[in-house]
């Protein structure tokens, strides 16, 4: 079977099996970061939480993904995929393991908070798959890498409550949440090292072009040096709403002197970041860029806003749907978990579908439609009430969720044909967008009605869609140079 040239599915060599140990992983970090959200009634018993605390867990699941997003995709792009995603699967099973040994909510709270971690995967495979497949194939492989890996979330919902309750029900062992949540940990340490073993960062033969400077993402023009120091705000913004969340005036988790700490450090960094962006890029202020090298800035700050829409709108409901479905409908959990878990199930075929769509028709006109159609989903979500028929409810929340994963696999069909050396940077920070917009959502929807939740996503997506204007559709070729000093045309469009 094949869904375009050069792209078979049921292959499991060469750039395929790349492909499959791809996703795999990432449907593996997807299991591990929402691996509570389908047990969030048991678990707030177990541990006694209140039903602000269990908001709480929801954004600081989240939190940590904003910043390291950034710092995996530096670390992609300087040491390769094949090292930096086997160190993270194997690291991130250690907060894993905490939370399913956590006895309070501050436990809970530190295990969750590091798991954000683990997030940052999804950023090396953009890399890897984008060494791996030409332009031609790119948004098909990336939207297969992409949904079939986000499905690790579905998967969860649908396998873990059961989990539980089968060593509850057939072992006596109480708390069979806690197996359940271990079970996905060990599974993030065994594949760290079958990963390890099987993959290499490049076809043989094959570039793995780094950037010529680290520690900051390179821009190439002084306007777009300004763009990206304005692009770094709004990750800063997430993080204090994150911190305001956490202190006296939110869930207290915080003390007062603890939060001046925090915003302190989080001024302090930013202070850091914009002087280390400017000792990467200062260069730009004596001598421009030959064109022939530049990149435009604004492809990524669209790309941004878009992933903020999309993927954090993802996050947040996905977060928060067992719940959405167990309150409006008053069904037990582990129905609703089942029943929200189809949510996600429509990444197997959506997002995939978006990079196609993407390849054959072209990024900007694929993102238009997919955006336009994302707005008035969670428009139609908002509407649903008790009155409606659980049926009804679940196709409408199907029906909007195949917009918003088909607009991320449109999304990341266009990140590799930017600048290909800073790949990696790229995805993390338009990954970090993503995040951005679920810590955001999620705050949201800790102080408004379901009905309000929603229709904030949908004002959002039509932000997106009016940026989308000044998007450019990727053509030609990109160059990098290679360590002699040749040039070498890396073909992005028709």
């Amino acid at each position: 079977m094949s869904t375009q040239a050069g792209i078979k599915l049921w292959s499991f060599t060469g750039k395929m099996k790349i492909l499959h140990l791809s996703w795999m992983a990432f449907f593996i970090t997807f299991a591990v970061w929402f691996n509570h959200a389908p047990l969030l009634a048991v678990i707030a018993k177990s541990l006694g939480l209140t039903s602000s605390e269990i908001k709480t867990l929801l954004i600081l699941n989240v939190a940590l993904t904003i910043p390291a997003r950034i710092i995996i995709g530096m670390l992609t792009d300087k040491y390769g995929p094949r090292i930096t995603y086997s160190l993270l699967l194997a690291l991130c099973s250690i907060p894993c393991f905490m939370f399913a040994l956590a006895e309070s909510f501050q436990q809970a709270a530190l295990a969750r908070f590091l798991l954000g971690f683990i997030g940052a995967g999804f950023v090396i495979g953009i890399r890897l798959v984008c060494e791996w497949f030409p332009a031609n194939e790119l948004g098909t492989a990336e939207g297969i890498y992409g949904g079939w890996g986000n499905f690790g979330s579905a998967a969860a919902a649908m396998s873990l409550p059961l989990i539980a309750l089968f060593v509850s029900e057939y072992f006596g062992l109480e708390e069979g949440w806690r197996y359940a949540v271990a079970l996905t940990g060990l599974m993030s340490l065994l594949f760290s090292v079958i990963f390890y073993v099987n993959v290499t960062d490049t076809p043989k033969g094959s570039t793995y072009f780094k950037p010529k400077q680290t520690g900051a993402m390179e821009v190439t023009s002084k306007s777009d040096f300004f763009l990206l120091i304005l692009m770094k705000l709004p990750m800063y913004g997430a993080l204090t709403l994150l911190t305001w969340k956490l202190s006296p005036e939110g869930v207290a988790l915080f003390s007062s002197q603890t939060a001046a700490i925090a915003y302190g450090v989080l001024l302090l960094l930013l202070m850091v970041e914009i002087k280390q962006t400017y000792k990467v890029n200062g260069h730009l202020f004596v001598k421009e860029v030959p064109e022939i090298h530049q990149y435009k800035f604004k492809q990524v700050a669209v790309l941004n806003i878009l992933y903020f829409a999309t993927f954090g709108s993802e996050l947040a409901v996905i977060s928060m749907l067992p719940l959405f479905f167990a309150e409006v409908f008053s069904l037990d959990m582990v129905y609703a978990g089942m029943l929200a878990s189809l949510y996600a199930f429509m990444n197997l075929m959506s997002r995939p579908g978006g990079g196609w769509f993407s390849d054959r028709f072209g990024r900007k006109k694929t993102l238009l439609i997919l955006t336009a159609g994302l707005a008035m989903g969670y428009m139609a979500m908002a509407s649903i009430t008790s009155s409606w028929s659980i049926v009804a409810a679940v196709v409408v929340a199907m029906c909007c969720s195949f917009f918003v994963q088909a607009g991320e696999g449109a999304v990341f069909a266009a990140v590799p044909l930017i600048k290909r050396r800073l790949t990696g940077q790229i995805a993390g920070m338009t990954g970090a967008y993503g995040n951005v917009g679920a810590v955001v959502y999620l705050t949201v929807l800790s102080m408004v009605s379901y009905q309000s939740f929603f229709l904030v996503i949908a004002a959002t997506a039509v932000l997106g869609f009016l940026t989308l204007l000044f998007m450019q559709e990727p053509k030609g070729s990109i160059t990098e140079v290679l360590e002699d000093g040749t040039v070498e045309l890396i073909q992005v469009g028709h």
